[in-house]
């Protein structure tokens, strides 16, 4: 591989220092704003430490309703209820409810947060073309880059906790439901954009009443697809100090604990597939009422 020696590449004094310059850039802009962003970011603590509390000091058997009514609201289908209780009693037989809630508080907080910045986001992308052009380019920066590479920046800014892994894991899974609303809400029939137009509807109307409601099944692939990026982004996070069942796997990578890493794998596995069959129910229920309109 000789011809390598031979390949253009900047002067390696002028590299070094152009990548010093950088790394001591970013130190002191630490230095410089770093509290006052965590100062920023301490309404998520808050939120996050609170919904945290809720899942793991209620008692269990109050958590397993409430988890089962939203599996029934979601979905309105006994079989993915009764999987859902059943995979959290096996969760709970195995010791594993602390870590379990924890995570399931951590994707919680993350995909609201991820909904609450990306919908608003897809929105305007939807209706502009030079936003659009602008943005995805970003977007795929953000899907394909490793997601170790996430924990750098935010670990320099923001430390070791809580919020630092939060914020990693909004920025990995947040991209497929910002580009899912801008696919969805462009996929509108023009027809029916047409007839809110003849009916005098303002701009924000048709947004509300005809674009959201027929865009909301493709929204939810979006979400659904952001939930499960999120899952995948737990263990990785947990070597930032994210509690929940990332951490136990990493312990076991560590010293070598096979069903320490087993058991806290098929956990996360199915919260995952819990999470996955309630959402995609949602959205396919949500697709026949949009089938039913359109009819």
């Amino acid at each position: 591989m000789h011809w390598l020696s031979t390949f253009p590449h900047l002067n390696d004094d002028f590299l070094r220092m152009l990548k010093k310059s950088i790394d001591s850039g970013f130190r002191d802009f630490t230095r410089a704003y770093g509290d006052p962003i965590e100062s920023f970011f301490s309404p998520l603590q808050y939120f996050l430490i609170h919904s945290e509390r809720f899942l793991t000091n209620t008692p269990w058997p109050i958590i397993l309703l409430l988890i089962a009514a939203i599996a029934w609201l979601g979905s309105r289908d006994w079989k993915v209820v009764l999987s859902t209780v059943a995979t959290l009693v096996v969760i709970g037989l195995f010791d594993m409810w602390d870590d379990t809630m924890k995570t399931i508080s951590m994707i919680f907080v993350s995909t609201v947060l991820s909904v609450v910045i990306g919908i608003p986001i897809g929105i305007a992308m939807s209706r502009s073309d030079r936003l659009r052009n602008a943005i995805n380019p970003v977007l795929d920066v953000m899907q394909t880059m490793p997601s170790f590479v996430y924990l750098i920046p935010v670990v320099m800014l923001l430390g070791i906790g809580k919020v630092p892994g939060l914020i990693a894991v909004v920025v990995y899974a947040i991209p497929p439901v910002i580009r899912l609303t801008d696919l969805g809400i462009r996929l509108v029939d023009k027809d029916v954009l047409e007839a809110a137009d003849a009916y005098g509807s303002s701009s924000w109307q048709k947004l509300k009443n005809v674009q959201m409601p027929l865009a909301l099944p493709t929204i939810m692939a979006g979400i659904n697809q952001t939930i499960m990026m999120a899952l995948a982004m737990v263990v990785i996070a947990a070597m930032i100090g994210v509690e929940g069942l990332g951490q136990p796997v990493l312990k076991a990578i560590a010293n070598q604990y096979f069903t320490l890493g087993v058991f806290n794998g098929l956990a996360i596995v199915g919260i995952a597939i819990i999470f996955d069959r309630v959402s995609q129910a949602f959205g396919r229920r949500l697709q026949k009422h949009r089938e039913i309109i359109h009819g």
